[in-house]
């Protein structure tokens, strides 16, 4: 009796190139350079211009026009990408070679931007976020559909899926928990204290450098720079946080948003380090109404976040506290936000190291998390998953030392500092005891990161 040959042979890789489009962008290179270089040293670049006649000019653009083209089209040939069955593997450059192997199982979130001008063209950019890396790869660009069939392959075949029925996965289901009114994040932003902190610099300091210079590059050299920052604290973050749509999925929380550039992003599942609820003053007596028309009650709050090898920094730009709080409690599954109510404060001889400020400080520890409380304007309570802790220490100044009173440090896999402020040292001592404890156990009972579990 005879058994059947197996096929041992690796499956065979099909590369793909980038959507035709993509010359278009990148043949602007060259053009960027000169127009740099003409920003650098505009007085020299303008005396070279006058040298140059009307047929030099012409018989420039004459090169330059191709020469850009070719570039364009030249990078976009040597350009190619290909799923196998466990990585992602991206070929560039036209001079100088590189091969990007990324690791299914190491992607922890596939976002899909859409530029202005992409939206205009129908094509989407793809940006990868890789555990271990600091820069996020990108295949700029691809069809609209593409790029989201590409995605939920990736996602897929990063959950455990096999390479043959990766493709008929198809993008996961998703649920709307929160979408942003327009309305409320322009009321939102104009109830933000740098909003009206930056306009106002930017209003009154150019009049006042006119008055005691006289010179007007100093108020255009000031007064430019200041004007952009008021914009980007109001209109800029407008535009980006218009129509802000939280869904929840399989492969986690997805994110909307953009009013010119639309951006597709995921919040990876087990990646969260910490989470912040952000109340600024003016916010706290505000309410959205709910989908009965009635208001909410409780105030809005911001979300953010840390996560772990991701540039994802924001969950919810302004939102009713329990909704939020029903938000969050996706993130960190199991998580309660405690109460402001239930933080303890430090002791009142903590008045002495900060006046007045110490009241705003508060520090909490559940069976879930680590929460410590700053801030009386703005009001900010940081959760660290226990699990999440990789360090604790404790920090004591010379005039905190006098009156017995210590700061106690939690550092997250994100690079980042949650630090509960002037506790009582002997108290300090229990809370870094008792935090070692509830970490080694929380990492030995925390479920493991995976894709659509």
């Amino acid at each position: 009796m005879t058994t059947p040959a197996t096929d041992d042979r690796p499956h065979e890789v099909t590369e793909r190139r980038l959507h035709p489009v993509t010359p278009l962008r990148r043949a602007w290179a060259p053009v960027a350079v000169l127009i740099g270089w003409a920003l650098h040293d505009p007085d020299q670049a303008q005396r070279q211009l006058a040298r140059l006649t009307t047929t030099t000019l012409l018989l420039a653009l004459a090169v330059l026009v191709p020469a850009a083209a070719l570039y364009g089209f030249l990078t976009w040939w040597y350009t190619h990408f290909a799923v196998t069955d466990t990585e992602l593997r991206i070929r560039t450059g036209l001079l100088f070679r590189r091969t990007a192997h990324i690791r299914l199982e190491r992607i922890q979130a596939v976002d899909v931007t859409q530029p202005l001008l992409a939206r205009v063209a129908g094509v989407a950019k793809l940006k990868l976020d890789v555990i271990g890396t600091d820069k996020k790869d990108e295949l700029a660009f691809l069809g609209e559909k593409e790029a989201r069939a590409l995605r939920a392959e990736l996602l897929a075949r990063a959950a455990g899926f096999a390479p043959e029925t990766a493709h008929q996965v198809g993008e996961a289901p998703a649920r709307q928990l929160l979408r942003v009114p327009p309305r409320v994040l322009a009321v939102s932003l104009l109830l933000t204290g740098a909003t009206w902190g930056t306009l106002a610099a930017a209003v009154v300091v150019p009049p006042v450098l006119w008055l005691v210079t006289g010179s007007v590059w100093t108020v255009l050299a000031v007064g430019l720079p200041l004007l952009g920052a008021a914009g980007a604290s109001s209109v800029g973050r407008f535009v980006a946080e218009y129509d802000w749509t939280v869904s929840d999925s399989p492969d986690g929380l997805r994110i909307d948003r953009g009013l010119l550039d639309r951006v597709h992003e995921t919040v990876p599942p087990g990646r969260v380090q910490t989470v912040r609820i952000v109340e600024p003053l003016l916010w706290r007596r505000w309410a959205s109404p709910g989908p009965d028309g009635s208001g909410s009650g409780g105030g809005w709050v911001r979300v953010e976040l840390d996560v772990a090898g991701s540039s994802n920094s924001l969950l919810v730009p302004v939102a009713p506290r329990e909704v939020a709080e029903s938000i969050v409690a996706r993130v960190l599954p199991g998580v309660t936000v405690p109460p402001r109510a239930s933080l303890s404060r430090p002791p009142r001889r903590a008045g002495r190291c900060v006046p007045l400020w110490w009241r705003g400080y508060g520090f909490g520890a559940s069976d879930a998390v680590f929460a410590a409380r700053h801030g009386l304007l703005r009001r900010s309570l940081a959760l660290v998953p226990h699990a999440k802790v990789q360090s604790v220490r404790l920090t004591q100044g010379p005039w905190q030392r006098l009156w017995g009173l210590t700061d106690v440090h939690v550092d997250t896999g994100a690079n980042k500092t949650v630090t509960a402020r002037l506790r009582d040292a002997q108290e300090a001592r229990e809370i870094l005891h008792d935090q070692a404890e509830r970490s080694r156990t929380g990492r030995r009972d925390a479920l493991p990161d995976r894709w659509m579990a």
